[in-house]
């Protein structure tokens, strides 16, 4: 397993939660002097990939069109060869289809596995078709146990054939002593938080399912909480313009802030009294929940999906119902009441997190995937 060469396949490399897995599994790779390639249509973080000691090759794998799918697998399998790599691990379904079909022709038959990072559309027979590429596999890893769940009920995939890395922090990365108090004032500031208000924030995409207008409307009902709201993250224009203008009509524009895409994330989170991840949609894991508890703040989030796993009720944070406006109403408005057990709860977050979800965790697992599917025998399902 010394001298392994790897080969990841994702659409892009863009700021998300897959793309960053991808380039903590490259530099997890490097660092164990393993060569390593990622192929993507490109993005902001191929110079992460380069930094590291990977290789990245501009490659379309991400097409759902059938002649540009057939051209990504046929430069699939001349990086294949070329490069003679022994594992494919695809992170989402074209890619995975891009490789499938590369695999079949290139003169080399390296070992395939998939990471589900998502439940994806499952209605048809045709989505369940096209979402099968994920699952040609001996081996499938998932990034939270609601995933492994959703497989084996929705697909039927052999339960003990998934190996479960759930998503993890960087200590280092995300470590409230790196952020001084002066640094806490100045980023509060400017997240419109006076001295003697508190901050609520919500990181992350501001798409429709990420329940930016639950949380909105949740705000305008604390009208007696003396209390600011930032969302950090970009979006869609469109949506990001019918958020602001929900904010304007509910009369509350001078306490929220929209405050954009930011590379202080972690700075942010110790900066805020509370933060919250109101997706009114399960999500398959959940960054944002983590992230928060690893700078010891605690965390309001939806009731389903991920984060019935990284959340523990009423100890690091609070579960509410999905798309609830009152309940996240009552429960921003209880935990801005009690300061010190704010407190509490944020020492209590990052013991939970360093305990069950770092990266070193999650990659060691991921590894152990590419481990089986070298020594299981089958290469495709």
């Amino acid at each position: 397993m010394n001298h392994l060469r790897i080969l990841q396949l994702l659409p892009a490399l863009g700021d998300g939660g897959v793309e960053r897995s991808a380039v903590e599994m490259a530099t997890y790779l490097s660092d164990r002097r393993m060569e390593t390639w990622v192929a993507s249509r490109g993005g902001p973080l191929v110079a992460d990939i380069e930094a590291c000691g990977a290789h990245h090759a501009t490659l379309a794998v991400g097409s759902k069109s059938p002649f540009a799918l057939v051209k990504a697998a046929f430069a699939v399998a001349r990086l294949i060869d070329e490069q003679r790599i022994d594992i494919v691990h695809a992170r989402s379904r074209a890619p995975a289809w891009a490789a499938l079909m590369g695999i079949g022709i290139s003169r080399r038959k390296p070992r395939f596995l998939t990471t589900f990072h998502g439940t994806y559309g499952h209605r048809s027979a045709l989505k369940r078709l096209y979402n099968s590429a994920m699952l040609r596999t001996p081996v499938v890893i998932a990034n939270s146990q609601f995933i492994r769940d959703h497989i084996t009920t929705v697909y039927g995939y052999p339960r003990d054939q998934i190996v479960v890395a759930p998503r993890g922090i960087d200590p280092a990365r995300f470590d409230p002593a790196n952020v001084s108090p002066e640094t806490r004032r100045s980023l509060r500031q400017q997240l419109g938080a006076g001295d003697d208000e508190q901050l609520v924030v919500m990181i992350g995409r501001i798409t429709g399912w990420k329940g930016h207008a639950v949380l909105i409307e949740a705000f305008a009902r604390l009208r007696r909480v003396n209390a600011r709201l930032a969302f950090v993250g970009s979006g869609v224009e469109t949506t990001i313009a019918e958020a602001k203008a929900k904010v304007t009509a509910l009369g509350i524009a001078d306490r929220v802030l929209f405050a954009g895409s930011r590379r202080d994330v972690p700075a942010v989170l110790a900066a805020a009294d509370l933060a919250v991840s109101a997706s009114t949609r399960p999500e398959a894991f959940g960054r944002a929940a983590i992230e928060a508890q690893a700078m010891r703040t605690p965390i309001i989030a939806t009731d389903h999906g991920g984060s019935r796993e990284t959340v523990l009720h009423d100890k690091t944070g609070w579960l509410v119902t999905p798309g609830d406006v009152d309940h996240m109403a009552d429960t921003i408005r209880k935990a801005l009441s009690d300061p010190t057990r704010l407190h509490a709860m944020g020492e209590a977050g990052r013991e939970h997190i360093l305990a069950n979800f770092t990266t070193q965790s999650m990659l060691d697992k991921e590894f152990s995937a590419y481990e089986r599917v070298m020594h299981g025998g089958a290469r495709l399902r």
